[in-house]
């Protein structure tokens, strides 16, 4: 009677460990669906950012920023908020009149994304000709992004931070 007890409880536990290892990998199964789809939303967000930088378009570019975002460019002040962001970015391109972007590359590298914040780092060439007869600039560049989904549910720009890149 005693072994045939014993034999019940211990199947009975090998259905409670198999249930929970079940369960568990149904979760494991979730989150990783969970990361795919939002890898997906940093590599849309990405595609949006770089196309808006080749149209050196500044309203769209403005658009991916949170209102409490921060710059953090190369010999300039830290720029906070977007009200800021916005002033340097339109005072930049009023200096660009006639100029146009011929190539801009971004390589995002070290994509993570954790809950409704993602970083990323990136490789940037940006190839400039100006109007005139001046050369065409042809810069390097590495890119650090802190992103955050705002409650309305798309990424923003949360954080920036820019500085020079050497050639290849």
């Amino acid at each position: 009677m005693r072994s045939r007890t014993l034999a019940c409880a211990a199947i009975a536990l090998a259905l409670v460990v198999a249930g929970l290892a079940a369960r568990r990998s149904e979760a494991i199964k979730a989150q990783v669906a969970n990361t795919d789809e939002q890898r997906k939303e940093i590599d849309a967000f990405n595609a949006k950012f770089l196309a808006a930088h080749l149209k050196m378009d500044t309203p769209t570019i403005l658009g991916m920023w949170a209102d409490d975002g921060v710059s953090l460019l190369p010999e300039t002040a830290p720029m906070v908020g977007k009200a800021e962001i916005t002033k340097f970015l339109t005072g930049v391109t009023g200096q660009l009149k006639g100029w146009r972007i011929e190539k801009m590359e971004l390589d995002f590298q070290g994509i993570e994304v954790s809950g409704d914040w993602a970083s990323e780092w990136a490789l940037e060439h940006p190839v400039v000709r100006p109007p005139d007869d001046r050369p065409v600039s042809d810069g390097r560049g590495k890119m650090l992004l802190v992103l955050h989904r705002e409650p309305d549910g798309n990424w923003k720009v949360k954080r920036e931070m820019w500085n020079q890149g050497m050639k290849p």
